[in-house]
């Protein structure tokens, strides 16, 4: 039965399978099939902003797999843990956000899964958990608490080091892991995704469902999408994201801005592309083939994923126009790149705004685009990765970042 699950589980050592190996996923698949049992596969995602980016899309995939599978997507909201804030990785606590805040940002979260998941009711579920975890009273919260003792929460990672740094642990992020765990048993999951930095919160899923009585999840920890700066996994925070409702020109764009060494990197983990094909894209790449050439193919599949053949069509003859045929003035002015740098502070260093203010308006306005895409963030960081892209500002100013 190996090679029936195979064709849609790509296996590979960036992906961690728990408890034992592929195998355990390749027999669940096998058991649920003699059943004709549909799996329920989690995937938990906090509304902490608007915007998904490419890097969800990482878990979505491979939520997809199953679903064509047949078994049964469960998208949780986090409409209540977005609100406690998940310290996961991170080296100070979140910003508090309101329950108006993130039920205004989870509205557009279906419309944006939809680019990747089929999100028809008889395929898929989106839940809440809000609905639950906000229904817990003081005593409930309090037992939940009593399946976890302070020195397992000391060896997640993110707590261990701020405590030996002697940075601040607020009460409420120790009690993240056991809000999402109780997540895993108020959906009966059969099966979690989660990103790699996500392995303490999964694995306390399991914990929960054994001291309920239920099957315990397998656990599925995938690889962290590297952002535009080629060293930060990909998020809002660091300004080296590819939002999933970009425009198809900001989408092929950015795409054309991943670093050559990160391009077989996306096409595993975000690209629709088969095994076989990513292959014959390292293969081409390895015999010398131009790596800008394959980079567009991979910018055209993505928008092609995000939109439509149409605007991947659009949005690669439109890049080409500008770039390709140099339709831009050649005797542009120049900027050395010492270090990183935020581009408000760049377009002031450039004389090319005569204040910070100014810039930030003209990116409100939509006036700033880098490498032909608009520039919406004013903390948008410029880096090496940039070098020899192109700056815009209006219609007749450029520069070049050398």
């Amino acid at each position: 039965m190996q090679s029936e699950f195979s064709s849609k589980f790509i296996v590979s050592g960036e992906v961690q399978y728990l408890p034992g190996s592929f195998t355990e996923l390749e027999k669940l698949l096998i058991e649920a099939k003699n059943e004709n049992k549909k799996l329920r596969v989690k995937l938990g995602i906090d509304p902490t902003s608007t915007d998904l980016h490419l890097g969800h899309t990482v878990c979505l995939h491979y939520l997809r797999r199953f679903q064509e599978l047949g078994h049964t997507p469960v998208l949780i909201i986090g409409g209540f843990t977005a609100m406690v804030g998940d310290p996961s990785g991170r080296n100070e606590a979140r910003p508090p956000l309101t329950y108006e805040q993130v039920q205004s940002n989870a509205k557009t979260y279906l419309s944006q899964v939809s680019k990747i998941l089929d999100t028809s009711p008889s395929k898929f579920e989106v839940v809440n958990n809000y609905d639950w975890l906000g229904k817990l009273s003081s005593s409930e919260i309090l037992k939940l608490a009593h399946l976890v003792t302070i020195n397992q929460l000391i060896g997640k990672e993110a707590f261990g080091n701020r405590i030996d740094k002697g940075e601040p642990l607020y009460l409420h992020e120790v009690l993240y892991p056991i809000l999402q765990g109780y997540d895993s048993v108020a959906v009966k999951a059969d099966i979690e995704l989660g990103g790699i930095d996500q392995t303490y919160n999964v694995l306390f899923g399991r914990h929960m469902q054994k001291h309920f009585k239920q099957k315990e999840q397998l656990a599925i920890f995938l690889p962290l999408l590297i952002g535009l700066d080629g060293s930060k996994k990909m998020s809002k925070s660091f300004g080296n994201y590819i939002a999933l409702n970009d425009s198809p020109g900001e989408v092929f764009g950015k795409s054309m801005s991943i670093p050559d060494e990160l391009i077989i990197h996306y096409f595993k983990l975000v690209s629709d592309l088969k095994a076989e094909q990513i292959f014959n894209c390292e293969e081409e790449l390895k015999a010398g083939r131009n790596p800008r050439d394959i980079k567009m193919d991979l910018a055209y599949n993505l928008v092609k994923q995000l939109h439509s053949k149409e605007a991947a069509d659009e949005a690669k003859e439109g890049f080409i126009k500008q770039f390709q045929k140099s339709e831009i003035p050649d005797d542009i002015d120049e900027y050395k790149l010492i270090e990183s740098i935020k581009v408000t502070d760049l377009m002031l260093n450039a004389n090319l705004v005569p204040s910070k203010g100014e810039a930030k308006r003209l990116i409100d306005g939509g006036g700033v685009k880098l490498q032909s895409v608009k520039v919406d963030d004013p903390n948008f960081l410029i880096t090496s990765d940039h070098k020899n892209a192109v700056l815009q500002i209006g219609k007749r100013k450029f520069v070049k970042i050398i």
